[in-house]
């Protein structure tokens, strides 16, 4: 079986982290900053980070619009924490000039969990991932406030104060969560991605 080429959106967060994971999980994983990089790839995954300083990036590198019409051919785009926010159509309490990709309709509040003080680990039952509930690491982690009707939320928090805050969602081939799952050593989000790329590619 070809492993998929999955890159990794290489403009700013924890690159290294999401490429090591992919690769652990079965994927041909690369770092992606340049358009060319971009159309060799199956899928891709928006890794955690500043969205502010990534959208800003992403017009830079000139990376904008190659990513959203790869989105809207059908790639399967992952996004984690800052990735969620730039996968989003609406995000509440964002900068004025930032600008995402607006793949998946749904409404995100950017560092709704607080700040990086505010950090927590909390378990979170996502569908379409067996075994246990994953433990998840928020860190400045926005929430989903609205989702439109197209969109599947597979991840809440089961319990403690975010007790129900959805942390996890679906639309057609993009995925998105509030944690990092690459920071825990449980491959089992990054294994659902392999698998959803593999599926599509």
């Amino acid at each position: 079986m070809t492993a998929p080429v999955i890159g990794v959106l290489a403009l700013q967060g924890d690159v290294r982290e999401h490429v090591a994971a992919l690769a652990a999980a079965g994927a041909d994983a690369r770092p992606v900053r340049r358009p060319a990089e971009l159309a060799a790839v199956d899928g891709l995954v928006i890794p955690g980070g500043e969205s502010t300083t990534i959208s800003k990036l992403a017009d830079i590198f000139e990376m904008r619009e190659p990513i959203e019409k790869r989105i809207a051919d059908g790639m399967p785009v992952y996004g984690s924490c800052a990735g969620m926010i730039m996968l989003a159509t609406e995000v509440l309490d964002g900068r004025p000039d930032q600008r995402g990709f607006a793949g998946i309709d749904m409404t995100v509040r950017r560092n709704a969990f607080g700040r990086q003080v505010d950090s927590f680990e909390a378990p979170v039952t996502i569908t379409g991932v067996e075994g246990e509930p994953f433990h998840a690491v928020f860190i400045r982690a926005p929430w989903v406030e609205r989702v439109g009707a197209g969109v599947e939320v597979i991840g809440t928090v089961t319990d403690g104060p975010a007790a129900d805050r959805i942390v996890a969602v679906r639309q057609g081939n993009l995925v998105a969560t509030s944690f990092h799952p690459e920071l825990t050593g449980d491959l089992r989000v990054h294994a659902y991605f392999v698998d959803l790329v593999r599926a599509t590619s």
